[in-house]
């Protein structure tokens, strides 16, 4: 049946055969071991990481899946959508991660992507997490 179609027909007609090459193996009648250094990773500067791997959807660097705050899509006190803090990374749903720093977070909100990385179809606020990132912030503060 594919042979019937009148493009394909003509198309066949206009090529010239295409016919193997042949090289001659070895070169030079000889064959020489050369050994070779192996990277096994796209980025081999970086230290190995242990766990699951993720990337901060704010700054876009990859990091441990335990050193990043898992995001999802809910919904805010108001029952607006919204993104939320998944501190224990078990809620149900897409999630997204992020550096628990206001700068991670600055730079996501900036970049609108929260709602790239969630796949949501209307904008979502990112309030609940700014406050949870400020609640752990002044948490983690030695007092006075």
């Amino acid at each position: 049946m594919a042979n019937r179609h009148p493009l394909r027909r003509a198309d066949r007609r206009l090529r010239p055969a295409a016919r193997p090459v042949r090289v001659p193996w070895p070169p030079h009648g000889k064959v020489e071991a050369v050994a070779r250094e192996r990277t096994s990773s796209a980025c081999p500067d970086d230290a190995p990481l242990v766990g699951p791997v993720r990337t901060c959807v704010g700054c876009r660097e990859r990091a441990a899946g335990r050193e990043l705050l898992r995001v999802t899509a809910g919904s805010d006190t108001h029952g607006q959508p919204a993104v939320v803090p998944d501190p224990n990374g078990t809620a149900p749903g897409r999630g997204a991660h992020l550096h628990p720093t206001s700068e991670c977070y600055d730079l996501a909100v900036r970049r609108k992507a929260f709602t790239r990385a969630l796949r949501a179809r209307v904008g979502l606020s990112s309030a609940p997490v700014g406050d949870y990132l400020a609640h752990i912030d002044t948490a983690s503060r030695p007092t006075d």
